[in-house]
């Protein structure tokens, strides 16, 4: 039975059962459909928690956040999701960022992290790592996608859709829309808000970290890798697949998490303190 609670004009859509609660947090150019696969897998066992990002839902208007937003809406939806408990955030591409961001800022609130794909892709380790070839290829993707936000309507909508066909995106075109884009027009044009709050840091709990090994370039630098392996509870798992595993792997994937997460369940729980004002 799934419930639907309203979380700032954002729904959020709650599943399963479990003493613990995972929030979802996904990408671009996804919406919470991206996790179907693993809600299945894990609800069971959990309360999954899943949302879209404001302006990622097909239908609904463009609404870019800031940084500051992103995580203001992110804690209000953990605290109405599991308002005495803290959470299991698992997250990919934009949502890892965002749900980094997240963690760092309210550490009380997550106990552990499912990281997909896209680690520590804001600190100085991993712009250093890049070779000349790869950062070309970010500026390209990421500029293109950003102006497709801007010009928006049918002209944009197509750009995003190419893109998301060039990099082997798995989500059905229908529904992705240049609204979408916003978190790389923001990147780059400092509109909105802008990221310059973001820190480079990681969160320090527990983190599962899952990445696909087929593509030109990684998310993630080695230094931060060996941290995870060396810290106790932590695990780096490398997939034969692409960006979206969840999606391609599914079952691969989800024996991953679930693995990790059952060895990891002693210990854990705790009160939440109580809410502050952001």
């Amino acid at each position: 039975m799934t419930r639907v609670i309203d979380v700032g004009g954002v729904d959020v859509y709650v599943e399963g059962e479990g003493a613990e609660t995972i929030v979802m947090l996904h990408g671009w150019p996804d919406t919470y459909r991206l996790w179907d696969a693993q809600v299945a897998a894990l609800r069971g066992s959990y309360r999954c928690v899943r949302f879209t990002l404001p302006g990622f839902e097909p239908g609904k208007p463009r609404r870019p956040l800031s940084l500051v937003e992103t995580v203001a809406l992110i804690h209000r939806i953990v605290r109405a999701a599991s308002p005495d408990h803290p959470v299991i955030l698992l997250q990919h591409d934009w949502g890892s960022i965002f749900g980094n961001q997240f963690a760092l800022r309210h550490p009380q609130l997550v106990t552990r992290i499912v990281c997909v794909d896209v680690g520590d892709a804001l600190s100085p380790e991993f712009a250093h790592q890049l070779g000349a070839r790869s950062k070309a290829m970010v500026f390209a993707y990421q500029l293109w996608l950003a102006l497709a936000w801007r010009i928006g309507g049918r002209l944009g909508d197509r750009m995003s859709r190419y893109m998301a066909g060039k990099m082997g995106c798995p989500t059905d075109p229908v529904l992705i829309r240049s609204q979408m884009n916003y978190p790389y027009y923001i990147t780059w044009f400092g509109a909105y808000g802008s990221y310059r709050l973001a820190s480079p840091g990681q969160a320090s709990c527990r983190t599962l970290y899952l990445y696909g090994t087929r593509k030109p370039f990684m998310f993630h630098s080695q230094d931060w890798l060996k941290t995870l392996q060396r810290r106790p509870g932590s695990q780096v798992v490398a997939m034969d697949a692409g960006h979206w595993m969840m999606r391609t792997h599914a079952d691969a994937f989800n024996a991953e998490v679930l693995n990790w997460l059952a060895a990891g369940r002693a210990g854990q729980g705790g009160k939440v303190e109580p809410a502050r004002a952001d």
